[in-house]
């Protein structure tokens, strides 16, 4: 470790410490057609076809807690982890490579319950096994999935190209994932040493937001037949706030979105009620939704509003006017992006 000049990574925040260790890398391969800075890079090697690449680690004790989460299902959720990045790409996931990290805690049929969750989401969204690496761990389970798709030349959708008067747009309903990740730690809690079963009971849809989220497949497909091509696009794993943020940043733009436009469902309310938490702060920071937040021209207005799927949330404006929601009462409040920091160890 460098001891002569020791600067936290909480004084930068996980997005600064990705600017500051990327900033001066520059690619020198002309096939690297994208590299840092979206969901997926993009190669170009040959034909009218486009290769996307996406990588994604998930660390026991930091994304996941194998008290309440399944061994299949974390397979499952690793898998829609990465291919929702390719999807944010506007491309279609091919095959992944399936890394661990074991040790000597878990067994065989542990590594077996997994792969079902990785082979079963694999067979939902068509995506092959190529390979891959195991190795051994002191400190629990790690995952890594590099997933690769295709997009035909010049259809990859970037996070830098939304420009003033685009629509926001978002799919699904927003924070959920994170209401199931609270029900969860609450219950972990309440039940710890006892020999009683959590009560789930009418919270089924936030724990599947949270055990088995799903990717966007249908929304790509649906823009593809009704052929709108968003300007920009980014999957919401850290949080609508964080990634509005990224887009907005790499376009060179600001933006406004609506408090009363964001999609909440109603078991999200409810839990976050029960928590006493703010439901809006809940869909603005909580993450691993996996939905797709993007951009079109406002040209494209008639065609979004009538899919079922997607919510017109907000609009591009320039750069100058800032980020801001404005909620219920007319307010305008800055969108701030949060991010993970370093684990006590």
């Amino acid at each position: 470790m460098n001891t002569t000049k020791r600067t936290e990574i909480s004084s930068l925040g996980e997005f600064g410490l990705i600017e500051k260790i990327t900033k001066d890398i520059k690619c020198e391969n002309k096939e690297t057609v994208k590299g840092i800075g979206d969901d997926a890079a993009i190669l170009q090697f040959s034909g009218d076809e486009e290769t996307l690449v996406t990588t994604d680690l998930l660390m026991e004790g930091v994304h996941f807690d194998l008290t309440y989460f399944p061994l299949k299902h974390l397979g499952y959720k690793a898998v829609i982890a990465n291919i929702s990045d390719i999807y944010a790409m506007n491309g279609t996931p091919k095959q992944i490579t399936v890394s661990l990290a074991l040790s000597r805690k878990f067994c065989i049929e542990d590594v077996e319950e997994l792969y079902a969750g990785i082979r079963l989401a694999c067979q939902q969204y068509g995506v092959d096994i190529v390979g891959g690496d195991t190795t051994s761990s002191l400190t629990g389970l790690a995952i890594s999935i590099t997933a690769i798709g295709t997009a035909p030349k010049g259809t990859a959708v970037k996070r830098s190209e939304a420009k003033e008067t685009d629509l926001i747009c978002v799919t699904g309903n927003l924070g959920a994932a994170y209401m199931g990740l609270q029900l969860l730690e609450r219950e972990k809690i309440a039940t710890a040493g006892q020999d009683i079963q959590p009560d789930f009971q009418g919270k089924e849809y936030i724990l599947e937001r949270q055990l088995k989220p799903e990717a966007r497949k249908e929304v790509i497909e649906k823009l593809r037949e009704e052929g709108v091509r968003p300007t920009a696009m980014i999957d919401i794993s850290d949080g609508l706030s964080s990634e509005l943020m990224h887009i907005c940043k790499q376009s060179g733009t600001g933006c406004r979105i609506y408090e009363e436009r964001i999609p909440i469902d109603y078991q999200t309310a409810i839990m976050a009620e029960e928590l006493n938490m703010n439901v809006t702060t809940c869909a603005l920071n909580g993450g691993e939704d996996f939905e797709l937040l993007f951009t079109v021209p406002i040209a494209d207005h008639e065609k979004v509003a009538a899919m079922k799927e997607v919510r017109i949330i907000g609009h591009i404006v320039s750069e100058s006017m800032g980020l801001a929601l404005i909620t219920r009462d007319g307010v305008e409040m800055e969108l701030k992006a949060q991010g993970w920091t370093p684990q006590n160890s």
